[in-house]
């Protein structure tokens, strides 16, 4: 019995990954207790698509509703599995910049802490498993806004001539910027996770992914861009832009070509890879051309307010460089782009994301 173990099963990336281990013919245990309910309210729990994923799958898939926080109770999940398990895929963190500044402790204590949990128990029971980990394009902190940008009217721009043009590599400094708590707290996750690689010779690769979406984002204003955007147009809601005009520039990558990347890991794994993973120039937006595309798929004006302030370490412009994963599985072929992505939102949601009555 080969078992994938997914934390974090309830969410976007998470119930992509079970479904798509599942199909390999994995047995896939999931690991969710929907603090994502706690972390952004009732809209944003994740808990309808953990009863989809056991009516999906039945008996390949099993969910354990525990906290990452709670040693006890991994280890013992671990144990149970041992070495059955043949790769674990760690999508669990508290993604939100905001929300972090709340309360820091649990912040730091899921996003690191828990992390290195994860990692432990591996070591223990299941050495020889490959780790995925999704990190986050927000480890590089406010360094991206650095760059020599040039306004043009609907988005920030690099020139063609830069060396990031085609998007940001792994070799931008992480030190001496302005990370956000959160930003700090994936840090520690990120260089924890290419340790355990290096100083105990595991499996580890980590993503440092710019927007990661798709049609199942619970989607909500302090996570899920484009998926909020979506959602505000089709269900009449205002949608705040804060900072820089709303030309900031996000790329965005499905949550299909995702798993499609971890797939390319588990069948190849390597010791401490650290990749960029995005849309790219493949699949790039600027907020003011994510409205505008909205619009033309539903019909209906964006209902949007400025807000001057932009919100502390966010970035004016992010493209990331998928070339050293591609260098390294050049089999792997990106699929979606944005047009593609908010297409497919709308058409999952259409008869859930209505104007309230």
């Amino acid at each position: 019995m080969a078992v994938a173990l997914v934390t974090g099963s309830g969410g976007l990336i998470g119930s992509e990954a079970v479904r798509h281990f599942a199909g390999l013919g994995l047995d896939v245990v999931g690991i969710d207790n929907d603090m994502r309910q706690e972390f952004f309210g009732p809209e944003a729990s994740t808990a309808w698509n953990v009863r989809r994923l056991a009516a999906e799958l039945g008996t390949a898939y099993t969910h354990q509703g525990i906290d990452l926080r709670d040693r006890d109770a991994l280890a013992k999940i671990f144990a149970h599995y041992g070495r059955d398990i043949a790769v674990v895929i760690h999508t669990a963190a508290q993604p939100s910049h905001d929300w972090a500044v709340r309360d820091p402790f649990t912040d730091f204590d899921v996003n690191a802490v828990g992390t290195l949990n994860v990692l432990q128990n591996v070591r223990e029971h299941c050495i020889d498993a490959p780790v995925i980990h999704c990190s986050t394009n927000k480890v590089y902190g406010d360094r991206p806004n650095s760059l020599p940008y040039t306004e043009l009217e609907t988005r920030w721009e690099l020139e063609p001539d830069h060396p990031y043009y085609h998007g940001i590599t792994e070799d931008m400094s992480i030190d001496q910027c302005l990370h956000s708590v959160f930003g700090a707290s994936k840090v520690a996750a990120d260089v924890m996770v290419q340790e355990y690689g290096r100083y105990f010779d595991m499996k580890t690769a980590l993503f440092r992914g710019g927007t990661l979406t798709g049609p199942a984002h619970a989607a909500t204003e302090l996570h899920g861009f484009l998926a909020y955007v979506m959602r505000c147009n089709m269900e009449r809601r205002t949608y705040r832009m804060f900072g820089y005009k709303g030309k900031q520039v996000r790329d965005a990558i499905h949550s299909h070509d995702v798993v499609s990347a971890f797939e390319a890991v588990f069948r190849n794994p390597r010791s401490a890879a650290v990749y960029n993973l995005g849309g790219g120039r493949h699949s790039h937006t600027s907020m003011l051309e994510a409205f505008k595309l909205a619009e033309e798929i539903t019909g209906q004006e964006m209902i949007t307010e400025y807000i001057a302030e932009n919100r502390v370490g966010d970035h004016i412009w992010w493209v990331g460089s998928n070339a050293a994963f591609q260098a390294d599985y050049p089999d792997w072929k990106q699929v979606y782009d944005v047009p593609m992505i908010l297409r497919e939102i709308y058409e999952a949601n259409v008869d859930k994301w209505v104007p309230a009555q």
